[in-house]
């Protein structure tokens, strides 16, 4: 096939017996590995997959098409899958096999979905470019030069590069709506409790959350709809009914001044005619305040690395994951193992969050941390008192240079890249980034935040949205691996 197009399109055609999903996924594959220069993929599964698509196509013959009888998927190699390995893009887990399907797996495979590998991310989930991956760093496709953004960067850029099209991600403070703006496709962090965790390796357990990333808002929608319902495995899992699908109505967007302060005008330019494209299908766009919003990113960063460095304390080199060789005690066998396991990003992170959590300076960093994430929640419970959605950008500038925020000796200078994500982790709330422009040739993203369980909401506006515009369809030319 020429173009992969969307997922509904892909759907609509095996339905309509235009291709069958073994012309679809021998695509797929072939495009992956000639684009292996992008990096995104850490395990293919070309046998496995050819194997599902023949089912499905018998499937289709017999009775027609349902869910996503047949439809090329790539998952998150941090979501756990029967038979094939997941390694979170770290040393730790690099030949970890899991024996069983997370739930976001076994769901879209009931739903007939066919998995055609392994996204590449950042290590454990730990970063904001996808250069922390011990497997290397992912390309942006349409600058190679460039970052994908992350930690989903290898789901982002293998829609972008038109490798799949659809991916799961997961989102602990923007690594699916980040990667998704930087890479120009649509990516939905849902409220937390949502998507059940079963089965997806934690980073922070207050905080993770898995997703869908496709092309566009109907997609996402179309994904969701077989990711999300209760899980008894998962003792965070909501028991909220399903996502509906309510007719469009007007809204009333909250634009919130913070966001916007210190925003460059090659991003701020395409947001403002974003907003103006929404006024003109009616809805209603005024200013709101969320004032707590300057200390996001240090509670964030506070609370995410101290349940990092609880949730990755079981990598001992005794039960599973890597083991140093010929260890001269006990002592020597978790240090030496913990060493060589982990690359710099997630030892820092280990660091400080064990540092916050110890005696003495637990209620100085955790505790005070937490009472003010409760603040940021509460700024935006206020909002949504008078609005029904708020729009703000997705990140303060299109993707950066690889080696531009991970070769210096600051982290901080990565962790600002999370500025815009992170508020809306940090309260559990949906949020939507979707295409809305370019700015020197990148691509820029806009992203919806809704109350908690409103992601009808989002997906609506985002739909009506891409109805009139078409950034969502723009794709770059990726030249192909030498």
């Amino acid at each position: 096939m020429d173009n992969l197009g969307t997922l509904t399109g892909i759907r609509d055609a095996l339905g309509a017996k235009a291709a069958s999903s073994v012309e679809i996924v021998r695509d797929c594959i072939r495009r992956i590995d000639t684009a292996r220069h992008v990096n995104a993929f850490i395990t293919v599964c070309e046998e496995d997959a050819l194997g599902h698509a023949a089912r499905a196509d018998a499937a289709i013959a017999r009775d027609g098409m349902r869910g996503l009888l047949g439809v090329p998927i790539a998952h998150k190699d941090i979501f756990c899958t029967d038979g094939v390995r997941t390694t979170c893009a770290s040393r730790m887990l690099e030949n970890f096999v899991s024996p069983y399907d997370a739930t976001v797996v076994a769901r879209l495979r009931a739903a007939g979905a066919v998995m055609v590998g392994k996204t590449n991310m950042d290590e454990f989930a730990m970063g904001s470019t996808n250069e922390t991956s011990f497997f290397g760093p992912v390309a942006n496709p349409w600058d190679v030069g460039r970052v994908p953004g992350g930690s989903s960067g290898g789901s982002a850029a293998a829609l972008a590069a038109g490798l799949v099209p659809a991916a799961t991600g997961t989102d602990t403070g923007g690594s699916i709506r980040q990667p998704a703006a930087f890479c120009g496709v649509s990516g939905l962090k849902p409220t937390y409790g949502r998507v059940s965790r079963f089965g997806m390796v934690a980073f922070a357990s207050s905080l993770d959350q898995g997703g869908p990333m496709a092309r566009s808002a109907a997609d996402l929608r179309l994904l969701l709809h077989h990711m999300e319902g209760h899980d008894p495995r998962d003792s965070t899992s909501a028991d909220e009914a399903p996502t509906p699908h309510a007719p469009q109505r007007t809204m009333n967007v909250g634009i919130p001044r913070e966001y916007w302060a210190d925003l460059g005008e090659d991003v701020a330019r395409p947001l403002e005619e974003a907003v103006e494209s929404l006024r003109r299908l009616g809805h209603r766009c005024h200013e709101v305040s969320l004032p707590h919003t300057a200390f996001a990113v240090p509670v964030y960063y506070v609370v995410a690395s101290a349940e990092a460095s609880t949730n990755l304390s079981r990598y001992d080199g005794v039960r599973y994951g890597h083991r140093a060789g010929e260890p001269a005690d006990l002592d020597d066998l978790y240090r030496r193992s913990r060493s060589e396991g982990f690359g710099i990003e997630v030892k820092r992170r280990i660091l400080t969050g064990t540092y916050t959590l110890s005696v003495g300076y637990y209620d100085a960093y955790y505790g005070q941390a937490q009472r003010v994430r409760r603040l940021i929640r509460q700024d935006f419970l206020d909002a949504f008192g008078q609005v029904d959605v708020l729009l703000t950008p997705a990140t303060p500038t299109p993707a950066p240079a690889l080696g531009a925020l991970t070769g210096g000796v600051d982290p901080t200078v990565m962790y600002k890249q999370d500025v815009y994500t992170v508020p809306a982790s940090l309260a559990g709330l949906p949020a939507l980034s979707i295409p809305c422009g370019f700015a020197d040739g990148l691509p820029v993203g806009l992203q919806l935040i809704g109350p908690h369980f409103a992601e009808d909401r989002l997906l609506a506006l985002g739909e009506a949205f891409q109805r009139e515009t078409d950034w969502h369809l723009r794709t770059p030319t990726v030249p192909e691996a030498a």
